[in-house]
């Protein structure tokens, strides 16, 4: 079974950068998709970013321009590059890697975005 382990999570100033890592070990056979998810407080999960395998990434209209996704396939490691942050932007980030039948899920990354 695949493991998803994060890092890059922190505390940034208003306008700063993070770059979140998320590595998969293990069984990491017939991953479709990589992506990552965030949720802040009092409000629900919501898609961040998504790359599929040979496909073109696609983002949330709220970090489109902001945020970058990429993914390192010879390391099964995902990446969020994340840039000119918002308060808005504060939450738990999950990453997680997409299988036919299900996903598999890092164990979440805070982010706080905050003067």
């Amino acid at each position: 079974q695949v493991q998803l382990v994060e890092s890059g999570g922190g505390l940034v100033q208003p306008g700063g950068s993070l770059r979140l890592s998320c590595a998969a070990s293990g069984s990491a056979f017939g991953i479709t998709d990589m992506g990552w998810y965030r949720q802040a407080p009092g409000k629900e999960r919501e898609l961040v970013a998504r790359i599929p395998n040979g496909g073109t990434a696609n983002y949330a209209d709220s970090v489109k321009g902001r945020f970058a996704i990429s993914r390192d396939k010879a390391k099964n490691t995902v990446y969020l590059q994340m840039n000119s942050l918002t308060p808005e932007d504060t939450a738990v980030y999950y990453c997680y890697a997409g299988f036919v039948i299900g996903r598999a899920w890092g164990q979440g990354t805070q982010v706080t975005v905050s003067s």
